[in-house]
């Protein structure tokens, strides 16, 4: 184990100090790590202290651009959605934050919705992403649950008013007075809130989630959305328990992760697509125990009454009842997938069965910490695919097209360096 590197030590080299503490003192890890992400044409031998592997690890700066700030990110600056450099200051650290050096950030689906204004909401410049994971160098004075060179993430939301009844019941995505997104939103003194497509993020020390270092940092990015969006659901509506049956509609980011979920819960899972071309990946990569193709109206009538439950990930239109079908008595239907057409089904459909239909927002700070927890005792992390930021475009590009098994992971520490 490393030591603990002081803030004197740290003060103007955040990104060399965080590559120094993910080697966790591991010399073979180190020399690894100075290839990949430090100074080209230097090299370690992986004993040394951090101050003289500082200029080994060191690169200039990857982006130039028009605006100062001690921050460098990716931002949308119009609803064209296209994402070019743009710096910003990110607040000082004070008493009760930490501050984050990214290394990765997930793309989710409402980073392309929002840098595209699709949901009317947008506020330009936006740096966007809310999957994020880094690697701590600073805490404030009054921080105790945090340290440096601790791996930590930040998800959704950065903050709410922390008074109202359901931030007292740790379900601050609910928060009455609205609670404040991590990108596209906005502080109480006005400053908005850029997201993780950036090289670090100073949070309070209360809406920050430990992440363990068993899990590949890359990898667990994605929980802090993909991951919390279906694993609070399962929670909530009691689908959790081993032995249940459990169906999947749609196979994407979300759909992906439900079925992860569900294994490790102990259930047998179904995954529902309209594409006979999924069952492979269903079955083979995933290890769902069963397919059906919703457009086979023999392989339907069969599964018929068979599920306890179903996850809907699926955001484009699609029939209810056909798969509300697949329920049995007391059946739960959880949606967390936005179609933007509403829903329409006969409602002696959940009468007949006593089914329940229910939807999620993602999950409050506690749970969260409790997934990843979940996440680390169980080995679940999401399937990605990595890129380095100059090919983030062409990544929202493919994502329009569902061109992604099953999440992009920007690269950050190897790519955007301020």
């Amino acid at each position: 184990m490393v030591a603990t590197l002081s803030p004197e030590v740290i003060s103007g080299a955040h990104r060399e100090a965080a590559i120094f503490l993910q080697a966790d003192g591991d010399a073979q890890k180190l020399v690894a790590l100075q290839k990949e992400l430090g100074a080209e044409g230097k090299s370690l031998s992986g004993s040394e202290a951090f101050d003289a592997a500082k200029e080994a690890l060191h690169r200039p700066c990857s982006h130039k651009t028009a605006e100062t700030g001690d921050c460098l990110g990716f931002a949308a600056r119009d609803a064209s959605g296209v994402l070019a450099p743009f710096r910003f200051d990110r607040r000082p650290v004070g008493p009760d934050d930490i501050r984050i050096q990214i290394t990765h950030s997930g793309i989710c689906h409402s980073d392309l919705h929002q840098i595209k204004n699709e949901w009317g909401n947008s506020k330009f410049p936006m740096v966007p992403g809310h999957e994020i994971v880094g690697v701590v160098t600073e805490v404030g004075a009054n921080v105790t649950n945090f340290q440096v060179g601790d791996h930590a993430g930040i998800g959704c939301m950065v903050d709410s008013c922390r008074s109202c009844r359901q931030c007292e019941k740790d379900e601050e995505q609910y928060c009455r007075n609205g609670c404040i997104f991590t990108y596209n939103g906005t502080y109480p003194d006005g400053t908005a809130t850029q997201g993780g497509y950036s090289t670090h993020y100073v949070v309070s020390k209360d809406y920050a989630l430990k992440v363990d270092k068993s899990l590949p940092l890359d990898a667990s990015a994605p929980l802090l959305c993909a991951g919390i969006t279906t694993y609070s659901p399962m929670k909530y509506y009691g689908l959790d328990k081993a032995g249940q049956k459990i169906g999947v509609v749609g196979l994407g980011g979300l759909g992906h992760m439900a079925v992860k979920w569900a294994k490790a819960f102990g259930a047998e899972v179904t995954v529902i697509s309209t594409s006979e071309s999924k069952r492979s990946e269903a079955i083979d990569r995933l290890g769902a125990h069963k397919f059906i193709v919703s457009r086979n109206e023999e392989e339907m009538k069969a599964a018929a009454g068979s599920l306890d439950g179903i996850v809907d990930t699926v955001s484009a239109k699609h029939d209810l009842e056909t798969y509300l079908n697949l329920l049995g008595v007391d059946g739960k239907y959880v949606i967390v997938g936005a179609p933007p057409e509403p829903f329409a089904f006969n409602s002696f459909s959940i009468i007949a069965k006593r089914i329940t239909i229910g939807g999620s927002l993602i999950g409050g700070i506690k749970e969260t910490q409790e997934m990843l927890d979940f996440a680390a005792k169980h080995g679940v992390v999401c399937d990605i695919e990595t890129i380095k930021i100059d090919e983030v475009n062409t990544a929202m590009d493919r994502l329009v097209k569902s061109d992604v098994r099953y999440r992009f992971v920007i690269d950050i520490q190897g790519s955007l360096v301020a």
